[in-house]
């Protein structure tokens, strides 16, 4: 079975063609398998750990919506940009105070992934979203963050050293879902973040209620994806972002 052949081929090393190779081939069996059974996190990545690899997350996104992930997704996310900050400037209250706080590494940094950063976490407070149940920060020292990590259900996490600067690369970023970290090592939020959506379509989940708008605007603005149906919250954010 081609299922368990790949279990020993993912083990081996320098064999990312013949892995690539063999997932395209069993495609329909595994989204037969997470739509029809809608397995837990744990398990689907014990029968599939090859998914659980940067490349093949953006392979199945590809296979799925036929969209090359981070070239689709930074390019638009850095072509709305300037209008977005621009949005986001215009908010007064509570929420403008939060947008202000989270822009301040931009002024620090000339950084491209700390900009997209806060226009991404600058977007979740937009749209009446917190960006701290998107992405939780936990300094390398903490010893509970373990703990902590084990029961998100849906986030990113990123490690930092104490006392690190906004332009300092993070010790660690990755995603953890269901209380399991499926992806480490991404570098940067946005391409977790990134990750994070890709992660959504070929798990087949569906979005937290509590971020349902920023992925929305993410999936429908940014990535263009089923962009006939939407909330009016995103729909009134495309029609600022189209002017």
């Amino acid at each position: 079975m081609i299922r368990v052949a790949l279990l020993s081929e993912v083990q081996k090393r320098n064999n990312d063609d013949k892995v690539a190779m063999m997932m395209d081939k069993t495609f329909a069996l595994r989204r037969e398998e997470v739509v029809r059974e809608a397995p837990m996190i744990a398990d689907f990545k014990t029968r599939w750990p090859a998914l659980f690899h940067v490349q093949e997350v953006s392979s199945e996104f590809k296979r799925i919506t036929t969209l090359h992930l981070q070239s689709k997704f930074f390019s638009e996310l850095d072509a709305h940009s300037a209008i977005l900050l621009k949005a986001y400037s215009k908010k007064g209250g509570v929420q403008g105070k939060k947008i202000k706080s989270i822009m301040v590494p931009i002024t620090q940094t000339d950084s491209v992934d700390v900009r997209r950063e806060c226009v991404l976490k600058g977007l979740c407070v937009y749209l009446n979203e917190d960006p701290e149940k998107l992405v939780k920060e936990y300094m390398t020292a903490d010893e509970s963050s373990g703990s902590t990590m084990a029961e998100t259900v849906f986030g990113i996490f990123v490690m930092r050293h104490e006392g690190a600067e906004p332009s300092d690369a993070p010790e660690d970023v990755g995603i953890i879902l269901e209380g399991v970290e499926v992806l480490n090592n991404l570098g940067s939020v946005p391409f977790a973040v990134a990750m994070l959506l890709a992660l959504v379509y070929a798990l087949n989940l569906s979005y937290p209620p509590e971020l349902k708008y920023t992925f929305e605007a993410l999936q429908k603005i940014i990535m263009e994806l089923d962009e006939s149906r939407l909330s009016r919250k995103v729909q009134a954010l495309k029609t600022y972002l189209c002017r």
